[in-house]
């Protein structure tokens, strides 16, 4: 955290700082704008405390899982403990539990004497907060709510979970910031490290609770900090103007202005000679604003267009410069700059000449005429031939001067020596945003007319969301169709044109979503595991009817190839068909339910010759015909179990309570306007061209046959399997009621973003076999038994059948 470090606002004080100085001798030039605060919540303390939260939840996790290791180690540093001269262990006793109330104290002393008392205060506040609130928490945990967590901290010993002394001396050392103070800092710690192993040796703390209550303390220092404010120490406007009188600059009026994009200050300095300079003012404690923004797009994109998340006051100032001076050797119209200085430590500036000018995004549509267009392509082509990218081609970077022409500005967000990705995804951000001003067309025209094709057709790739400003990204949310149109009017200038994907995400949100979702699944799985023995599972399952759910659950794929061939009016071989959807189980493993088998069976219909739009449509109209059988046959089954076995399966009153809020959720979902077109857009999506594919398949009543009875087969393959794995525990429940218990539970699975449903048919299952009457240990052995014959068993021969599938060129 070295480039996000302030400098110690006291010391600044004490030693002076030469740009306030140098603004005390010159107090001639007022400077109009709004009085500084004299308190900041500053960014890197916020950030320090989440990233000291993350820590302390990764060290629990950790230690919860690693108990066995921990107890070892423990155990060998205890006797490691033993081992110590007992003068030795007395003195290092005596010192660290006096010390470490009497170093704060001399730190407070000598603060106080340095007129810092404010500094002091804010570390009592902390010191109070710590010990309150590791109190109550050591309370919380000793009432026994959680009990994992309180053997940890306390070794099942009478001892405090989470030392108060210790946390409140911590957040009294990280409030008053003694970690910049190098002498004090090591003397801190020391006396903290020797209180520990005083505390550890006579068995009143644990190993992992010698490491929560400094980590508990830290995050109450960094938050206090956080929330009471620290010092402001921005240099004012006045230290603006003295360092502009050493660059030789002879400023007689200033004033501040809005501040730029990313939150820097900026000035409007009026000269002697009646000429005016535009400064920007980059304040060290803004170096870490939007930082987790920044962290997060780091991680998703890949390395080529990633940035640095954190720079240092410096770096940001010598990048600036550079990127400016770069574009004026280019020969692009930008505002020229004149000088760079430091403020004192905490900021530095940038002059630049003023200009007068107005940003594109106060332009009216109507007056950005292809003349313009065409000058805000040539000043891009500028950059582009010296390889330098530009990165936030928008409204508020483009300006117009009086004379109309055209002035790129804010430099900060470039790239020099650019290489060929950064400089197309220049173009696409450009393409979008005058799209959205001009529409595609006069778009697409006006780059081609000044690039030309070849540079459109390269950047088509990088036509993403994810590759544009945020600016962008959100307007793009009123017009969804852009980019669609701009890829349409690049194809048509090249038609020819061999198109190169381009992967800009690592992963998408909803993949991080599957595999949290996954995680929690797993767990769900493994505690019910732990209440099932395995091997009795096996061993006293009936085999017989085991091999009925085997054949039942082969047959499915059976099915599953009869309903796909019946919704396509091209042949299929059935065969190969059924090896397709043997290897859509074994994609499974990585995708949700729902999606793998669409993803794989579109693909292979596409490599059979069908076009991409009837491939989808085939498959979109299988998933209707499937979902139509679904409800059908669900309440088919439950009329008839509500009717014939009525005792056996009498829904309890949550379940009731759990099928009205399902049908209030369907109720708002189709009633909230909002909503319901969003349903209804992602449904038209799915099902755009389904209704023409299944006229088709009504005109042959061979093709329609087909399909119903491999639709009917693939819940009836389920169904029998489920019942059988019951029938193999000895379970005796109806037929129906099986049936109604996996049709729903299916439904509940298909919409689980896990792969393959993982975690929630098998809780859905559970639950249901559960409340229609069979013991709890045997409705969880029948639903393992089921989803190892319909879910692991098939992921081999899929893995074998979407290698061989691949190696003929069949997916």
């Amino acid at each position: 955290m070295a480039e996000i470090r302030e400098r110690d606002d006291a010391e600044d004080l004490a030693e002076g700082d030469p740009a306030v100085d140098e603004a005390r001798a010159h107090p001639d030039v007022y400077v109009v704008e709004p009085l500084l605060p004299q308190r900041l919540r500053r960014p890197s303390d916020l950030l320090r405390f989440m990233s000291t939260l993350v820590v302390l939840a990764a060290v629990v996790l950790i230690s919860l899982v690693a108990k066995q290791t921990l107890n070892g180690l423990e155990a060998d540093v205890k006797e490691g403990a033993t081992l110590v001269p007992d003068l030795l262990s007395r003195v290092a006793t005596f010192l660290g539990g006096a010390a470490v109330l009497i170093v704060p104290v001399a730190f407070a002393v000598e603060r106080v004497f340095h007129r810092d008392g404010l500094r002091v205060a804010e570390g009592l506040i902390a010191a109070i907060i710590g010990m309150v609130g590791s109190f109550l928490l050591g309370q919380w945990l000793i009432g026994g709510s959680v009990e994992d967590l309180r053997m940890l901290l306390t070794g099942g010993r009478s001892i405090e979970p989470l030392n108060t002394l210790l946390t409140s001396v911590v957040a009294y050392a990280t409030a008053v910031r003694i970690s910049r103070r190098p002498t004090w800092r090591m003397l801190m710690w020391t006396v903290i490290a020797l209180d520990i192993f005083a505390l550890f040796s006579g068995r009143q703390i644990t190993l992992p609770g010698a490491f929560v209550p400094v980590l508990v303390g830290m995050a109450v220092g960094y938050g206090t900090l956080y929330g009471v404010g620290s010092p402001n120490t921005r240099p004012p406007g006045n230290a603006v103007i003295a360092a502009l009188r050493k660059l030789s600059f002879s400023p007689v009026s200033a004033r501040r202005i809005e501040d730029d994009h990313q939150g820097s200050r900026r000035y409007a300095i009026g000269l002697k000679d009646a000429s005016r300079l535009d400064v920007t003012v980059l304040d060290r404690d803004r170096q870490v604003a939007g930082l987790p923004y920044r962290l997060w797009r780091r991680i998703r994109l890949n390395s080529e267009t990633r940035r640095r998340a954190i720079r240092s006051l410096r770096a940001e100032l010598e990048r600036e410069a550079l990127m400016a001076y770069a574009a004026q050797a280019a020969g692009a119209s930008t505002p020229r700059l004149l000088g760079t200085s430091e403020i004192g430590t905490e900021a530095a500036l940038l002059a630049y000449e003023h200009l007068e000018t107005r940003p594109l995004d106060d332009v009216p549509d109507a007056d950005i005429d292809d003349a313009l267009l065409a000058q805000i392509w040539e000043q891009v082509e500028l950059l582009q031939i010296q390889r330098l990218a530009h990165r936030r081609l928008t409204g508020d970077s483009i300006h117009l001067d009086q004379a109309g022409r055209v002035v790129l500005t804010d430099a900060r967000s470039g790239e020099i020596a650019a290489g060929d990705l950064l400089l197309r995804l220049d173009v696409a951000q450009l393409l979008t945003y005058l799209a959205l001003r001009v529409g595609a067309e006069r778009s697409v025209r006006a780059a081609a007319a000044v690039m030309g094709p070849d540079a459109l057709a390269a950047a088509m790739p990088l036509l993403q969301r994810i590759a544009l400003t945020r600016e962008t990204r959100s307007a793009l949310s009123k017009d969804k169709g852009a980019l669609a149109a701009l890829r349409e009017h690049i194809v048509a200038l090249k038609p020819q044109g061999k198109v190169e994907e381009i992967r800009l995400e690592r992963f998408r949100p909803r993949t991080l979503v599957t595999i949290i979702a996954s995680t929690l699944a797993a767990y769900f799985l493994l505690s019910q595991l732990s209440q099932v023995n395995l091997m009795r599972v096996i061993t006293t399952a009936n085999w017989a009817w085991s091999g009925l759910a085997l054949v039942a659950s082969f047959v499915s794929f059976v099915a599953a190839a009869l309903m796909l061939r019946g919704f396509v009016p091209e042949h299929l071989p059935l065969w190969r068909t059924v090896l397709v959807q043997f290897a859509a189980s074994f994609v499974k493993l990585v995708t949700p339910a729902a999606v793998g088998g669409v993803a794989i069976n579109t693909r292979y219909l596409q490599k059979r010759g069908i076009s991409p739009a009837l491939a989808v449509a085939s498959v979109g109209a299988s998933q209707l015909g499937m979902m139509v059988f679904h409800i059908a046959l669900l309440l088919l089954f439950a009329y008839i179990t509500g009717s014939n076995t009525a005792t056996a399966f009498s829904p309890s009153r949550g379940l009731v309570v759990v099928m009205l809020a399902v049908a209030v959720l369907v109720v708002v979902l189709f009633g909230v306007p909002p909503l319901r077109r969003f349903i209804t857009g992602r449904m038209h999506s799915l099902f755009a061209n389904v209704l023409p594919r299944l006229l088709d398949v009504l005109q042959s009543p061979r093709k329609m046959i087909e399909a119903c009875v491999g639709t009917l087969m693939i819940t009836i393959a389920f169904v029998v399997c489920l019942d059988a794995c019951v029938e193999a525990f000895g379970g005796e429940i109806g037929f129906t009621t099986v049936a109604v218990v996996y049709l729903t539970a299916n439904a509940i699975g298909s919409a689980a973003p896990t792969p393959g449903g993982l975690g929630a048919v098998e809780g859905a299952l559970t639950l249901g076999l559960t409340v229609a009457g069979l013991p709890a240990e045997l409705a969880t052995s029948a639903v393992l038994l089921h989803r190892l014959l319909t879910f692991w068993l098939p992921v081999l021969p899929g893995w074998a059948s979407f290698t061989y599938l691949q190696r003929h060129e069949a997916l």
